[in-house]
C-alpha cells in the first residue's frame, strides 16, 4: 500500500536550485513539490543560505529504502561530509511517513527537528496545512521565521510524473 512521504531538500553550495531539481527528478514516486524557499542557515559553521523545498512520495518504499534513497541522492549530488551541519550541495533528510514512528540506529522518523525548523515547516504547510497544523506549537514557529524564510519560486511547471 503506498504511503504518504515527504522529503526535506536544501542545498547551499554551487547551482543550488539545480541540486534540488536534480533530485526531485531522480526521486522515485514523486507527487509534489513545494516552492523554494531561501533561508539562512541553522548552526555549523558560517556559510551562505540554504535553498529549501519539500517534496512529497506517494511510495511503498520502506524507511530503510528511502533513507537509502535519501543517501543516494545526495550521493549524485557530490556531497562531501566534511563537518556536522557544514555546506552541502545537497541535504536530502526524511520528515514524515504516514504518521509511521521509527526510532532505529541510523533512522529516527519523524525527523526530531522538524517541528522546530521555518524553513521545513513552512514548505511542508504549502503542502499539507492540516499535518504542520496538527503539530504544537508550528503556529509559533512559522511566525518567528517568516522574516528569515523567503519564497523564490517553484522549482518545477508539474511534478516528474505528470500529476
Amino acid at each position: 500500500m503506498k504511503r504518504t512521504v515527504y522529503l526535506g531538500l536544501g542545498s547551499n553550495l554551487g547551482n543550488r536550485l539545480e541540486y534540488l531539481q536534480l533530485a526531485v527528478s531522480n526521486l522515485p514516486d514523486v507527487s509534489k513539490v513545494s516552492p523554494v524557499y531561501e533561508t539562512a542557515p541553522v548552526g555549523g559553521p558560517d556559510q551562505g543560505p540554504y535553498l529549501n523545498c519539500v517534496v512529497q512520495l506517494k511510495t511503498e518504499l520502506t524507511g530503510q529504502d528511502l533513507l537509502a534513497e535519501c543517501q543516494k541522492q545526495e550521493k549524485l549530488a557530490d556531497r562531501i561530509r566534511k563537518e556536522r551541519w557544514g555546506p552541502r550541495t545537497l541535504d536530502v533528510d526524511l520528515l514524515w511517513i504516514d504518521g509511521e514512528v521509527i526510532e532505529e540506529e541510523n533512522l529516527t522518523v519523524p525527523h526530531p527537528r522538524m517541528k522546530e525548523r521555518g524553513f521545513v515547516l513552512i514548505p511542508l504547510r504549502d503542502l499539507d496545512p492540516t499535518l504542520v497544523d496538527s503539530f504544537p506549537n508550528s503556529q509559533k514557529v512559522i511566525s518567528g521565521d517568516l522574516d528569515s524564510v523567503i519564497k523564490i519560486g517553484t522549482l518545477l511547471d508539474e511534478t516528474p510524473n505528470g500529476e
